[in-house]
């Protein structure tokens, strides 16, 4: 897995989440975003990354929504 493009694919997909009014309500869709479209072997490499190293290159919301909703994802 290509982890600085996940990285990039995810605080993509954060910014566009960031701009939701209901942060606790984008926190959750941008969660269910990369449970839809990720493959598990792209949501595995990026819970690792947040597990083993923090997530520092991740955007807050990006780092937030992965730490709330480990569990969904890692199915």
């Amino acid at each position: 897995m290509n982890l600085p493009h996940l990285i990039k694919m995810a605080n993509q997909i954060g910014t566009f989440f960031s701009t939701m009014p209901d942060h606790e309500q984008a926190v959750m869709d941008l969660a269910s975003h990369i449970k839809r479209f990720w493959e598990p072997r792209m949501r595995r490499a990026l819970l690792l990354y947040v597990d083993e190293k923090g997530g520092e290159e991740l955007s807050d919301i990006v780092r937030e929504s992965v730490k709330l909703h480990h569990a969904m994802l890692a199915v």
